[in-house]
């Protein structure tokens, strides 16, 4: 069995400028895998703890060095001489020498490139692919994408209030055919754009970012879009919105604030939005529809419309799999979305997918909004038979590098290639 050797850390730059680690791990055989740490921006209040320098006169306080300091003078040394086979027992160690709950001590973005980069050096030392190894079976399924098509909150300064708008693709056959479907429908909404004079550059993560006045004219904007690539919205492509409430609540109020349509708004008011787009458009997944801390208004809301839409907790969740517990024994949700850079390591993010899957819920692999070129998610949400993924739009390289490992994974699986489509969401289709 292949042992860790050595281990190399290093300051990369993020698709923000921002700095981030990167992390090369070497093995006893001569392999190596190297991974990175993505970085958010609408970030939950119970995620593992990012560790930055605080420095302001380097990178802006954002600087990573004393994360680094950690691998190289405690992470390293334990770690090398252990069986890179052993994905578990690494993480274990990793976890064991933190000592914290949210890594906050040795830093959850050091802790996460190593896991990932011992996963990859793993894969190659048995000659096998990523998702292969991670998996464990010979039943793989292709996730549908979510396409981040038009970015607001705090993707977007001076766009809708509402963070996200994506389209899924589900009705098609393939994964390829879903994702070509998404890209005509990006360049046909550009050109809607263009012509009514709106802003065609995009926000952070590749979506396009106009001054709409509405977030309802978003929804429209998407709708016109779909139909001008010449799909069925509501058949072949739906659409699914991430609120981001967390961003948009006044703890003072305990009300919701739509700046941009200077509305203020209860979260009786909100869910009674919802429940109003759900029934005219088609609209299949909401995700962080009510702040994180409001458990009570998660239950209303997923008693009111979980049974005709997708609920999504993201900064509910944070991929923790005490607060998905929660969630399921309170009904909170119907789907957790899934972030490895909010619990730290490998071993734990396939535990918090296990749990949810235990009650069919749903799981949706997730990008950050400040990413690096690395596709690990694509191999984690074929390796898990995730069934979605969101990388952001068919835009910019950190966002189609997922979406191009996917199809190099549906090429390679050939006739055992299963695309998720429908049936994910077939309880929601009416």
């Amino acid at each position: 069995m292949a042992k860790i050797q050595q281990i190399n850390p290093r300051t990369i730059l993020d698709s923000r400028g921002n700095p981030t680690i990167e992390v090369d791990i070497f093995l006893t055989d001569g392999e190596s895998g190297t991974a990175s740490a993505p970085s958010g921006a609408s970030t939950g209040k119970s995620e593992a703890h990012e560790l930055r320098d605080l420095d302001k006169n380097h990178f802006h306080g954002k600087g990573v060095n004393k994360a680094i300091a950690n691998i190289q003078n405690e992470i390293a040394p334990s770690l090398i001489g252990m069986n890179a086979d052993d994905q578990q027992a690494i993480d274990e160690c990793l976890i064991s020498l933190d000592g914290t709950q949210n890594k906050s001590r040795l830093g959850a973005n050091s802790i996460l490139a190593i896991s990932l980069a011992n996963a990859i050096a793993n894969a190659k030392s048995k000659k096998t692919s990523l998702f292969k190894l991670i998996s464990h079976n010979e039943n793989y399924s292709l996730p549908v994408p979510m396409l981040n098509i038009i970015n607001g909150g705090k993707h977007a300064k001076n766009s809708t209030d509402i963070q996200e708008f994506m389209i899924i693709p589900a009705g098609f056959d393939t994964f390829f055919d879903a994702l070509k479907s998404g890209s005509e429908i990006f360049h046909h909404l550009s050109k809607l754009l263009s012509e009514q004079k709106l802003n065609t550059s995009v926000g952070d993560e590749g979506g396009f970012a106009p001054s709409l006045s509405s977030n309802e004219q978003a929804l429209e904007l998407i709708l016109q879009a779909i139909e001008l690539a010449s799909y069925q919205p509501g058949q072949q492509v739906f659409i699914g919105i991430d609120s981001a409430a967390s961003e948009i609540y006044d703890n003072q109020s305990f009300k919701y604030n739509f700046d941009n349509e200077n509305k203020i708004l209860s979260s009786e008011n909100l869910i009674q939005l919802y429940k109003k787009w759900v029934q005219n458009y088609p609209l299949i997944s909401i995700e962080d529809g009510i702040e994180e801390d409001s458990w009570d208004d998660w239950n209303k809301l997923n008693s009111q419309i979980g049974e005709n839409c997708q609920l999504v907790g993201d900064d509910l969740f944070t991929t923790n799999p005490n607060r998905i517990e929660r969630g399921i024994r309170e009904k909170s949700a119907n789907s957790v979305l899934i972030k490895p850079n909010q619990i730290g390591t490998l071993t734990e993010t396939l535990n918090a997918i296990k749990i949810a899957k235990s009650v069919n819920w749903g799981t949706v692999i997730s990008h950050r909004s400040g990413e690096t070129e690395s596709s690990f998610i694509a191999d984690l949400a074929v390796a898990t038979n995730a069934g979605q993924i969101k990388s952001g739009a068919p835009s910019r390289g950190e966002r189609t590098a997922k979406y191009n490992q996917l199809i190099r994974i549906e090429q390679q699986l050939g006739q055992k290639a299963i695309f998720s489509g429908t049936t994910i969401f077939e309880k929601f289709i009416k």
